[in-house]
């Protein structure tokens, strides 16, 4: 069967769900990935994008609905881009994520994980603490639609994900249609709310610890995600003072600074200029190397106690694994937002000696697809 975009299909049986947000369903022996079902439903779907392999696909009508579907809480939840899992119970969106970590991590790294996926308050909404806007043709301010460039005006409570300060922003004086918006509520309590690209720091703080970030620069999203990201780090790898840590695509530095409070000697690896100038700033004593990680791996020490790897993602990949885990460090933190970069990465450490001790996987990106793992890898021998 040939399929064509924008054609209807009725009485689609639901499989499992897929890595992306989609679930499996198939037609007449084509794969179909569909946006907004459920496993087990019975829907109609509408394709929206061919491919020679399989088909994309949303749903049109729920005819047997699941246990687990609930009304969105966001009115535009569906055609705006933003989130995968408003039609699901929060639960049980962290059971779905839970399984595709299981499949992802045994498939491709050959890792049992047999643990849940923790809720991190706050939860489902209200968490996110950077939004990129987008303004419309008409001035409005929105997200764009799933796989499209088409702006979703934001409805009028705001953005569900948003913290409330910046959940419905102002357009921001000058910016015109077709530019975007960022908006920044940081934990010392500062709101920006200017135009993408726009320069300028705010001030993060997790505990004690305060991190000078660039206004447009990365910084988890989500309220708490730095501290349960940094705790995790910090607790599997047991640094102790004197140790030398490798900290690779380490931003500003946010675990660098939880290490060198604990006597280790840090180097960390950035590639992005400014993020690499507020390291310094944010984590005195500790050194810095700005560059691309692939690049820079021979630069490092041939011995070093402890690695913590950040990467975007698409992984840290085989050949900065092969060259870091040479070092024969102690133990590595790895820390994932991609599950399936990270089975890849654990695939390759096995080959050279070193399996988890552990991995916990935490939601903070509710009712969304994404989830992030932390795995501390240790020597087999």
């Amino acid at each position: 069967m040939t399929f064509e975009v924008g054609q209807q299909l009725p009485g689609i049986e639901v499989g499992p769900i897929a890595h992306g947000g989609h679930f499996v369903a198939r037609h007449e022996g084509r794969v179909l990935f569909v946006r907004g079902a459920l496993s087990g439903e019975l829907v109609d779907v509408r394709i929206t994008e061919v491919n020679r392999r399989f088909a994309r696909a949303e749903v049109s009508a729920v005819h047997r609905p699941s246990p687990h579907r609930i009304k969105p809480p966001c009115p535009v939840a569906g055609r705006c881009g933003g989130c995968d899992f408003q039609h699901i119970a929060p639960a049980h969106t962290r059971e779905l994520k839970r399984q595709v970590v299981v499949e992802l991590l045994d498939h491709l790294g050959g890792y049992h994980f047999d643990g849940e996926v923790e809720e991190v308050p706050p939860s489902p909404g209200g968490w996110r603490t950077r939004m990129r806007y987008h303004v419309g043709a008409r001035g409005q301010l929105g997200l764009t639609a799933h796989r499209s460039r088409e702006v979703v005006e934001l409805p009028p409570q705001g953005c569900f994900l948003a913290v409330e300060s910046i959940a419905r922003p102002q357009v921001p004086a000058g910016v015109k249609p077709g530019q975007q918006v960022l908006a920044v509520a940081a934990d010392s309590g500062t709101r920006v709310v200017a135009a993408a690209g726009a320069s300028g720091v705010v001030t993060e703080k997790v505990d004690a610890r305060q991190y000078q970030v660039a206004v447009d620069g990365f910084w988890q999203a989500h309220r708490g995600a730095a501290k349960v990201l940094t705790d995790a780090v910090i607790e599997g790898l047991h640094p102790q003072p004197g140790e030398l840590v490798a900290d690779l695509y380490c931003g500003v530095g946010l675990f660098a600074a939880a290490l060198a409070e604990r006597g280790c000697h840090v180097l960390g690896v950035e590639g992005d200029r400014e993020a690499t100038e507020l390291a310094r700033r944010n984590v005195v004593g500790a050194d810095f190397l700005r560059g691309d990680v692939g690049l820079l791996v021979d630069r490092l020490p041939q011995r070093i106690d402890l690695i913590v790897l950040d990467p975007p993602r698409t992984g840290a990949g085989a050949e900065v694994m092969r060259h870091l885990l040479e070092r024969q460090p102690r133990a590595v933190g790895y820390v994932a937002c991609d599950p399936a970069a990270l089975g890849r990465d654990l695939g390759t450490a096995a080959q050279l000696g070193y399996r988890p001790t552990s991995v916990t996987a935490f939601d903070v990106f509710p009712l969304t697809h994404h989830v992030e793992c932390v795995a501390i890898l240790e020597p087999t021998a």
